[in-house]
């Protein structure tokens, strides 16, 4: 009988002086099964990291064109990249914020070469990245890599367990959320979110509860017109084409069990109108999916928490249920 070839995850640790590095080798202690963990970052955060916890970790270095091999307790594959400056937990240092960027460039044209399976993304710091690059205005994971692989839309969807929750918008400035939903935009938000819950998620007919924008859902238009100019139209457009759709519906009373349990993802208008009752229910152990994209990329549901770094006590729950989505993602992927 032949092997199965493993599966390859790249991950990138994101920002280094933050608890990516450390999250990373507490994966490597319990690697899933049939599965190659592929480090994408520079070697001496792993080191370092594997020393200050203690823990062991030996590093098998690679690239593209290296055989897979699935990764044993306390080892990873090296994909190289070098830190433009030696990095201090706890410390950003600008010189630095290029290097995060050229790992998810890396990573991700290998996926889109068809060389691993999905990414999956440590957190990285937003600000630092907008300081060295003053000329350009970095939003975010979502944003970026849909930029480097030409996607249209890219829609975030965050889950915990059942509870799935996609954004009409991403990182906004909640002034500049209004004039974002369009009835086009919310139209092909709501397409790739329906088609990539049947492709990843193996929902043959998915049930979609779109939130209103406005408090109790503009209240018939005395609290705002955006649900009966923008998003009622959209919505009743698309249940013409078979799409299976509940809204819009105020968002203070949506996320109650009863409510919830008639659909299979949330579609929120913006970020803090969803997130916040997702990170409630699952904080530390819910994923970040990227839909809408042609690679699979997950990612962790925190930041770079760096009063935590080089303590050794950051939790690695969020990562690695971000690397059990990778795979469950890449399996159903393959078997549609």
């Amino acid at each position: 009988m032949i092997a199965a070839v493993p599966r390859r995850l790249l991950v990138t640790p994101g920002e280094p002086a933050g608890i990516g590095p450390e999250l990373l080798v507490r994966l490597a202690q319990t690697p899933p099964a049939d599965c190659e963990l592929v480090a994408v970052c520079d070697p001496s955060l792993l080191h370092a990291a594997a020393t200050q916890m203690d823990l062991p970790l030996t590093l098998h270095s690679g690239d593209e064109t290296s055989a897979r091999r699935a990764s044993a307790a306390g080892h990873l594959t090296l994909w190289p990249m070098p830190l433009a400056a030696a990095a201090e937990p706890g410390r950003l240092d600008v010189r630095n914020a290029r290097y995060v960027l050229d790992t998810l460039r890396h990573a991700t044209a290998a996926c889109v070469a068809g060389h691993a399976d999905a990414l999956v993304t440590g957190p990285l710091h937003k600000g630092i990245i907008n300081d060295a690059q003053a000329h350009l205005h970095f939003t975010g994971h979502t944003e970026f890599l849909a930029e480097l692989t030409g996607a249209p839309l890219p829609v975030m969807l965050l889950a915990a367990g059942n509870l799935r929750v996609a954004l009409a918008t991403t990182h906004l400035p909640l002034s500049a959320v209004p004039a974002a939903i369009t009835r086009d935009s919310l139209a092909a938000t709501l397409r790739v979110l329906r088609a990539d819950l049947m492709r990843f998620f193996g929902i043959a007919a998915p049930r979609i509860l779109v939130t209103g924008l406005n408090p109790h859902a503009g209240e018939g238009g005395h609290l705002g017109r955006e649900e009966i100019e923008v998003i009622e139209p959209v919505l009743h457009a698309l249940r013409a084409e078979g799409f299976l759709l509940e809204g819009p519906l105020p968002a203070d009373t949506l996320f109650t069990p009863a409510v919830l349990a008639r659909g299979d993802a949330v579609l929120a208008m913006y970020h803090d109108q969803g997130l916040p009752v997702l990170k409630h229910v699952g904080f530390g152990h819910a994923v970040n999916i990227t839909l809408g994209l042609p690679i699979i990329r997950t990612s962790v549901d925190h930041g770079v928490a760096l009063d935590l770094a080089g303590l050794g006590r950051a939790d690695v729950g969020s990562l690695s249920a971000a690397v059990q989505a990778a795979l469950d993602l890449a399996h159903r992927r393959t078997s549609a």
